[in-house]
C-alpha cells in the first residue's frame, strides 16, 4: 500500500490560523508585499541573518544590543524610530552583506510569532522571489504543510493568495488537499499567472493601491517577479537564516 500523502492547507488570514493544527507541520509565512520578499532578498544579498520581531520597541532595543540594522514598517511606511523600511531595494549586497537585520512589519513578522506560539514545528518564509526553492523544500520534507497568508490587518489580500496558489499549483500532486481556500488560491493564480502585476492592477488590489500611493511601483513589480532571490529563509533559534 502507498503511504498516505501529507496534507496541505491554506490559512487566508492570521485571524484564521487558530483553526489549523500546526504540530508536526511546516508553516510557510507569506507576506509578498513586502516582508517575505525583503527577507529573501536580504539573505540572498549576504545578510548574516534576519531577526523578526513583533514590535518597534523590541526592534530598537535588540538592534542596540547586537549592533544590528533596525528596520520595519507600519501601514506601509518606515516605522517611527527606525532607520530603514521594508523595501527589498534598501538591502543591496554592498549594504547588507555580513550584517544582521532586525525587522518588524505590520503583518508578516506578527504572523510568524503567532505560528511559533501555536507550536509550528518548522517555519520558512515564502514569496515569489523564492518560489521554486520553497516548493522544492516542501516536496523534500514530505510533511504536512500550512501556507499562512499574512494578509493585511487580518483582512484577506490578493497577492498572498496568489503566492499560495502558485505553491499549490506546483506541488499539489504530492499532497492531500481537502481545503477550499487552497483551491481558491490555485484558481486565482491560474487566472493571474500570465501577468501578476496586471492582475493586481485590474482587480484594484488594496495593497497594490496602498503601495502605488507611496510611489512604490518598482517594489510591487520586484515582489511579483519569480525566483529573483532563490534562497530559503528558515527559522531557527530566533532568527531566519538560509537553509542549506
Amino acid at each position: 500500500m502507498a503511504e498516505p500523502r501529507p496534507s496541505l492547507y491554506t490559512s487566508l488570514s492570521p485571524a484564521l490560523l487558530h483553526l489549523y493544527d500546526l504540530n508536526n507541520t511546516v508553516v510557510v509565512i507569506i507576506d509578498v508585499l513586502r516582508a517575505t520578499s525583503t527577507i529573501a532578498t536580504a539573505l540572498y544579498n549576504g545578510a548574516k541573518c534576519v531577526i523578526p520581531v513583533d514590535s518597534v520597541s523590541k526592534c530598537i532595543e535588540l538592534g542596540k544590543q547586537i549592533d544590528g540594522i533596525t528596520a520595519g514598517e507600519r501601514d506601509g511606511k518606515i516605522a517611527e524610530g527606525l532607520k530603514y523600511g521594508n523595501s527589498p531595494f534598501e538591502y543591496p549586497k554592498e549594504f547588507i552583506n555580513g550584517k544582521t537585520l532586525v525587522l518588524t512589519t505590520t503583518n508578516g513578522t506578527r504572523l510568524l510569532h503567532m505560528a511559533l506560539e501555536r507550536g509550528a514545528s518548522q517555519i520558512v518564509t515564502g514569496s515569489f522571489c523564492n518560489l521554486n526553492v520553497v516548493c522544492n523544500y516542501l516536496l523534500s520534507k514530505n510533511k504536512n504543510v500550512i501556507l499562512g497568508c499574512a494578509a493585511w490587518k487580518d483582512k484577506v489580500n490578493i497577492e498572498d493568495l496568489l503566492f499560495a496558489g502558485a505553491v499549490v499549483h506546483a506541488i499539489k500532486n504530492n499532497f492531500s488537499i481537502n481545503c477550499d481556500s487552497s483551491q481558491i488560491a490555485e484558481t486565482l493564480f491560474n487566472n493571474a499567472r500570465k501577468d501578476l502585476f496586471g492582475f493586481m492592477q485590474e482587480k484594484n488590489a488594496s495593497h497594490y493601491n496602498r503601495l502605488m500611493g507611496f510611489g512604490l511601483e518598482k517594489d510591487i513589480r520586484y515582489c511579483l517577479t519569480i525566483n529573483n532571490a532563490d534562497v530559503l529563509p528558515f527559522y531557527e533559534d530566533g532568527k531566519l537564516i538560509i537553509h542549506k
